[in-house]
């Protein structure tokens, strides 16, 4: 008997709707959220599809279904036809049933997932970004104490360079233990010290494993022949697209990342507006910081800039911004070949140095 199974993933407990289609017939259980009880559920019904929607359980769900040799499908829930809209119920039974119907009548939008060992690289690229804004963070409140008591620092990037640290802690950092009333904030700029200090350091660590794991991905290499691109900017690319293969077109590849304007078509009506944002949120970050500079680095990317701003400032940010998407379409078709970067004239940058 054909058998579809719908699963609302929770954080403690999720809800199974299991759908036979030559009966109709519906049944709702629901298991814990760990591995031990989905197998024997999933080992014990063995259904014909397993559907269920993206979250953060949804990547050891699917190598469950893939190691039990189950059909799985893993739906997007920020599609238009997901979304509940005047309804006077909404329960995680009618969620997973949902999942069921939406598939049934060919309207689920699905996700792909990939292997574990690109999810891993994608999760400790993501980490060392969160590491780099708690960083920013710490720097950003001890400029705001020291503004708050009239002491002025080095502008910019001169207050955070080793000479920099070691100037200010040396002059106003003390124990918080050895603080009386009056420079408590002496104790706050000194534990805020020491967490940048260590920040630093992990920081450090996690570059240095990037750049070993760097090497098992020969893509990463490739695009940093591409001028203005460094290994953080590749690192994402190649983590984020993989196989690039499973995209067909260009616009495939700007729809993923979000680059792409929404439009609104009404009648005569055909308006673009603003990009998405859908999609990787850190790939689209980067490429956008990316773009900026290859303003500065790349002959390309300074006239393609140029050619759509008409030299208005007003028109810089969106120009950048299709500059991202355009050097991400060339990462993808260089990823897609094999081949590194041409310059103008159609020769290699390699072999033109």
């Amino acid at each position: 008997m054909t058998t579809i199974l719908g699963i609302d993933l929770g954080k403690f407990k999720s809800v199974f709707c299991l759908f036979y289609v030559e009966t109709g017939e519906i049944r709702y259980d629901t298991l814990r959220t760990n591995s031990t009880e989905f197998r024997a559920y999933l080992t014990r019904m063995k259904p014909t599809l397993t559907i269920f929607e993206t979250s953060t359980a949804a990547g050891w769900v699917h190598d469950l279904c893939v190691e039990l040799g189950l059909a799985c499908e893993v739906a997007n829930p920020l599609g238009e036809a997901w979304q509940w809209r005047k309804v006077k119920r909404k329960t995680d039974r009618d969620d997973a049933h949902k999942l069921i119907r939406l598939y049934l009548v060919n309207e689920l939008p699905t996700v792909h997932i990939p292997p574990v060992k690109t999810r891993e690289y994608r999760s400790l690229i993501t980490y060392r970004q969160h590491l780099v804004e708690r960083r920013t963070s710490i720097c950003n409140h001890v400029r705001a104490v020291f503004q708050a008591q009239g002491v002025e620092l080095p502008p910019g990037r001169h207050a955070w360079t080793e000479k920099g640290c070691e100037w200010w802690s040396r002059e106003f950092a003390r124990a918080l233990t050895k603080c009386k009333e009056g420079e408590l904030w002496r104790g706050i700029v000194n534990m805020e010290l020491t967490q940048l200090k260590l920040l630093e350091k992990e920081i450090v660590k996690l570059e240095k494993k990037l750049a070993e794991l760097s090497k098992s991905h020969s893509g990463v290499a490739l695009l940093r022949t591409i001028p203005g691109v460094g290994p953080r900017t590749a690192e994402a690319v190649v983590a984020f697209l993989g196989d690039p293969h499973r995209f067909r077109t260009a616009r495939q590849v700007s729809a993923y990342a979000g680059l792409v304007p929404r439009q609104f078509q009404s009648g005569t009506i055909d308006r673009k507006g603003k990009i998405t944002k859908r999609g990787p949120v850190y790939l689209r970050k980067i490429l956008v910081e990316c773009a900026w500079l290859m303003r500065r680095y790349n002959p390309w990317g300074a006239l393609l800039v140029e050619r759509i701003s008409r030299g208005q400032k007003g028109r810089r940010k969106p120009a950048v911004v299709a500059l991202a998407r355009k050097l991400l379409v060339r990462c993808w078709a260089m990823l897609r070949k094999n081949e590194p970067w041409r310059g103008p004239d159609g020769v290699p940058e390699a072999s033109a140095a």
